[in-house]
């Protein structure tokens, strides 16, 4: 028999080069059950990862960019899922975010910015990873003395972000239980804890690395939203 992955020949249940097991088995009712168990359990899945990004977010991020990249989900995944939570309680209990007030208040007059808008709204996993990168940029120049790279910073970032789309989502649930507007104070925690973690990522210690992280990530914002409304300006214009 020869393995389906790599072609080299296998007599045994996986292969001795690869690793790709011999056989596959048939997608059941187990099969499922097991693969939800993965994803929600305490000791690798997004439970837990989330658990010590509530304790230790800066040393955890550290450790998984340095030593041990299988204790917590991969920063691409953890921010989509967390971004799709959120999205799918707002739209479950019909509470609408700044963002839509910003479409209908432009609707007709900037209508390619309304539209961008519109996307990044229906799209916060894609715009959180996006508006990351203009965050990075700020952290980048605020911190330019250690020792990491754009990209490592951008994964920090997804974890970071990820929690911020999580403590969103918790106001979320409030307001709709309440029916008082907490969402109206809910980017303040978000930003809150950002900033909190990214100054944990750094120097926890230095009360500069949090001032730094502050200004970073309100500049990474402001930046982020400049940009789309540039962009859709611009192609108003050429279409007048």
């Amino acid at each position: 028999m020869n393995c389906v992955s790599c072609n080299n020949e296998i007599n045994s249940k996986y292969c001795p080069d690869c690793g790709h097991p011999s056989s596959i088995k048939r997608i059941d009712r187990k099969y499922i059950i097991h693969e939800i168990e993965h994803v929600l359990h305490f000791e690798r899945g997004i439970l837990y990862t989330i658990r010590e990004l509530i304790l230790k977010p800066g040393e955890n991020i550290r450790k998984y960019l340095s030593e041990n990249r299988s204790r917590l989900v991969k920063p691409i995944i953890f921010i989509i899922v967390t971004s799709l939570i959120y999205t799918v309680l707002t739209h479950l209990f019909h509470i609408e975010d700044g963002y839509v007030k910003y479409h209908e208040v432009n609707h007709g007059t900037m209508s390619t910015v309304s539209n961008l808008v519109k996307w990044i709204q229906e799209h916060y996993g894609y715009a959180n990873i996006m508006m990351g990168i203009f965050i990075a940029l700020w952290l980048r120049l605020f911190f330019r003395k250690f020792n990491y790279n754009f990209y490592e910073v951008l994964i920090m970032l997804c974890f970071v972000m990820g929690m911020g789309m999580l403590i969103f989502s918790v106001f979320v649930i409030l307001q709709a239980i309440t029916r008082f507007n907490v969402m109206s104070i809910a980017g303040a925690f978000g930003i809150a804890y950002c900033v909190w973690a990214i100054g944990q990522f750094y120097i926890k210690s230095k009360v500069s690395s949090y001032v730094k992280a502050f200004f970073a990530y309100v500049l990474g914002m402001v930046t982020f939203w400049i940009f789309p409304v540039i962009i859709g300006i611009v192609i108003d214009i050429v279409n007048k």
